[in-house]
Formats: structure tokens, C-alpha cells, sequence
């Protein structure tokens, strides 16, 4: 299958540059997920479209100010880093995303806002990437990028972060910080929406995933199944793996909120489809062809052309269906990717 075969004409006008003015006044489309059938809402419709007996569950990791800039001491230049995960039980080494890789080599020394040192040390898995890994004599702490980083925001939001994205680019439940992305199909989401939707008696919980290259790397291989997918980690408390699995044996519907949500649920079942507890690391790719697990119901945002994300709906609701409805919403000048508009599949 090749990569261009999920690629769609978008202009650039529809390509969400700031939030809607009050969280969670978006559009939502409603895709029929096995007859493609398209049904226009608005997200305050949405504890009406979900059925009472569904469980839904959320991502709840919390974006890190994962953006920071140093400045190399031998050129007095600035370079960004994308501060992805650590690397060792101590914190000091971190795992980076970096521009113009080739020419940030180890032994290269960068001063961060704070007056702080890195040096970027050679690493497994580093060489041929646009990783490096970068030391420092003391463990970074939260609060180190709170004083040092920007909101990450997506390359297509052709602007500097603001005030506003420390709220806005952060879901009102996110509590395990680690994402150097958000999970942005929860943006949508308000407090207000979960009353409406507690009072439908409509149950929920929540999984960690944090968001890291496995997301939002770009596809670059023709064929797709060549592409590599970058490790996440996962959690799946013992409570919340034994809700979804009794919710499965009684035959009632589990609603994945975002595709980072997705990926979790279905990388920790096993074969048999049973969800196992705990901490681990995930690969998996999914695109057309993949056998589903566990999700019956997707909530997503609308994502790039030739992504992983735009594969993975396409498995889930055919790529024929996704394709139509991305025509449709371009068409009904509906808002894309993390500050967009939200589709609601079932």
C-alpha cells in the first residue's frame, strides 16, 4: 500500500492556527464507520450520539514544555530541541528530536536559558536519525522545563506559543506529565460535557500514553508497511484493564477518545483480545488490513495527509469512507488537526 494513497488536497486556510474562542464550541461529523453515511453536529450534540451503555476511554498524559532552545557554545547559535523522554533511571540523559541532526555531534555543548549545560554524548540508535541524546551533570526536573520550554506545538501552526496554549493546548483532564505532543482529540472536551455525560449514566476512564515520534513522525517510505514506528510508553491500570475487559464480555461498546487512546487499548490486548494491566512500550502501526481488538467507537481529530493517524482511521473505518468524509469536511470548511474540528466514528 502506498504512502500516497491517504494523501488529500487541504487548503491551507483550514489548517486551525488558534483554538475555537471557548473550548469545546467545535464542529463534529458523525461517519457511519461500515456505511460511510456523514451526519454534521456540533460537539455539544455529542452525549446525544453516544449510546448509555459505551465506555469511553481517555488518554490523560499532560504535554511538557518539551520545546527548548539552547545555544551553542562554540557558535553562539541558537538550535531547537524537541526534549522527547529520558533515557537513564537518573534523568540526566535526555532523548532529543533536533534539527539539521548531522551537524550536532557528540561532544557539542549548548547553554539553556537558565544558565544550564548540555552536551549531547553518542547513543544507541542515534546515528542516521534526527535524535540525539543530550547530558546534563543533574537530573531535569518538571520545573527545569517550566523555566526553559515553549508549549510544542505542531510545525502547521505557523506561529510562537502563547499564554493562551499553556491552557489551550492541554486537556482539562491531563494528569501524568510526559507528551511532547498533545492528544488533541480530548481538547474538545469540558467539564461541562462530562456533567451532561455523566448524567446520561455514560462511563469513563482513563489510560497514560505519551505522545512521542510514534505519533507524529512523518511517513516518508513510498510503501508503508516499510515505516517504522518510534517506541511509546503506555500505562493500563489493573482497575481500568479489568473495567474494559468485563464491559467487552457483557457486549458494550468501548469508544477510544483520541488515537493515542487507540493505540494504547489495542497494543495492550493479547491475542484473545483480553487487555493486560501495566507498563510498557509500543510500535504498533496500524493501517488498513489490521485486525481490530478492542475499540468499537473512535472520537478523533481530522489529521494530516500520508500520516500514520490518517492510516489508522482508515483501517478502522476504510480508507474509501475516510477520504470521502476529509472531502466532505474540506467542503463544509471544517477546521484540521490539533485545534480543529472532531469526528465522531461508530
Amino acid at each position: 500500500m502506498l504512502r500516497t494513497d491517504f494523501y488529500f488536497d487541504l487548503p491551507q486556510e483550514l489548517i486551525a492556527q488558534h483554538p475555537s474562542d471557548v473550548r469545546g464550541q467545535d464542529k463534529l461529523m458523525l461517519l457511519g464507520r461500515t456505511d460511510g453515511s456523514i451526519a454534521h453536529h456540533v460537539m455539544q450534540d455529542l452525549p446525544d450520539l453516544i449510546d448509555p451503555d459505551t465506555l469511553m476511554i481517555f488518554n490523560d498524559s499532560r504535554v511538557r514544555r518539551a520545546r527548548v532552545y539552547g545555544i551553542k557554545e562554540s557558535t553562539g547559535r541558537e538550535q531547537e530541541f524537541m526534549f522527547l523522554h529520558q533515557v537513564d533511571a537518573d534523568g540526566t540523559s535526555w532523548k532529543v528530536l533536533v534539527h539539521n541532526a548531522k551537524k550536532q555531534k557528540p561532544g557539542m555543548r549548548y547553554s539553556f536559558p537558565d544558565g544550564s549545560i548540555g552536551t549531547i554524548i553518542q547513543h544507541e540508535g542515534d546515528i542516521g536519525t534526527e535524535l540525539r541524546t543530550i547530558h546534563f551533570d543533574f537530573a531535569l526536573e518538571e520545573t527545569w522545563f517550566d523555566h526553559n520550554g515553549h508549549i510544542p506545538l505542531p510545525p502547521y501552526i505557523k506561529r510562537g506559543d502563547t499564554n493562551e496554549d499553556s491552557e489551550r493546548y492541554q486537556t482539562v483532564y491531563a494528569k501524568n506529565t510526559g507528551s511532547a505532543a498533545c492528544p488533541t482529540a480530548g481538547l474538545h472536551f469540558t467539564k461541562e460535557l462530562f456533567e451532561r455525560l455523566d448524567a446520561k449514566g455514560i462511563e469513563r476512564d482513563f489510560v497514560t500514553l505519551h505522545v512521542g515520534l510514534g505519533t507524529f513522525l512523518p511517513v516518508r517510505e513510498d510503501t508503508i508497511e516499510e515505516h517504522k514506528m518510534h517506541e511509546e510508553v503506555f500505562t493500563v491500570s489493573a482497575e481500568v484493564a479489568q473495567k474494559i475487559n468485563q464491559a467487552k464480555k457483557d457486549g458494550r461498546p468501548i469508544l477510544g477518545v483520541g488515537t493515542t487512546s487507540v493505540r494504547t487499548l489495542e497494543s495492550a490486548a493479547d491475542e484473545q483480545g483480553i487487555v493486560q494491566p501495566g507498563t510498557r512500550g509500543t510500535r504498533i502501526f496500524i493501517y488498513p488490513g489490521y485486525t481490530w481488538k478492542v475499540v468499537d467507537q473512535m472520537f478523533t481529530n481530522f489529521h494530516t495527509p500520508e500520516s500514520t493517524l490518517i492510516m489508522m482511521v482508515s483501517a478502522f473505518a476504510s480508507r474509501e469512507h475516510i477520504l470521502n468524509a476529509y472531502k466532505v469536511a474540506v467542503d463544509n470548511k471544517y477546521h484540521f488537526f490539533s485545534y480543529g474540528d472532531a469526528m465522531l466514528i461508530k
